[in-house]
């Protein structure tokens, strides 16, 4: 526990993301437009995605990379690119004016977002008990809960 910040840990082999695009570069809000700009023309990707095995969207994510695409993390948390998307199909295309990530498999550790503050109380956790990031954190939404968590890659698979 992170002060009351719950964690929990497991593996994710590598998996694609089909979304917007954008960088910190484009200016405050940056993220919000790139979610609208998915969320009103999500029918284009909708066939692509990964279903679990009642037809639901496995899960919608919010990947980050520093500038060179190798998800590390944003160079000094603050700069770096944004993907807002929703996880396809191995073998998915992004269709023109969405873009493909291939984010790596690391081991995580998954914290709920239940406050404004849950990104810097997990980062000093992960300091008070020496573990590094091993990559980017990444939002994650949960397509049947609505719940929302950040993925902190804390080892390579």
């Amino acid at each position: 526990m992170v002060n009351e910040v719950k964690l929990e840990r497991g593996k994710k082999e590598s998996f694609v993301v089909i979304g917007k695009e954008g960088s910190t570069s484009d200016g405050v809000g940056f993220i919000q437009k790139l979610w609208e700009n998915a969320n009103s023309h999500f029918e284009e990707v909708k066939h692509l995605a990964k279903k679990d095995e009642n037809g639901n969207i496995k899960g919608i994510w919010g990947a980050m990379s520093d500038f060179s695409r190798s998800f590390q993390p944003w160079e000094d948390f603050s700069r770096g690119l944004y993907l807002a998307g929703v996880e396809c199909r191995d073998d998915a295309e992004a269709p023109a004016g969405w873009t493909r990530w291939v984010i790596p498999g690391y081991e995580y550790i998954y914290v709920e977002c239940e406050s404004d503050d849950t990104f810097a109380k997990t980062i000093k956790y992960l300091e008070d008990n020496k573990i590094s990031l091993a990559g980017a954190v990444h939002d994650f939404t949960c397509p049947r809960t609505g719940k929302n968590y950040m993925f902190f890659p804390v080892g390579k698979l």
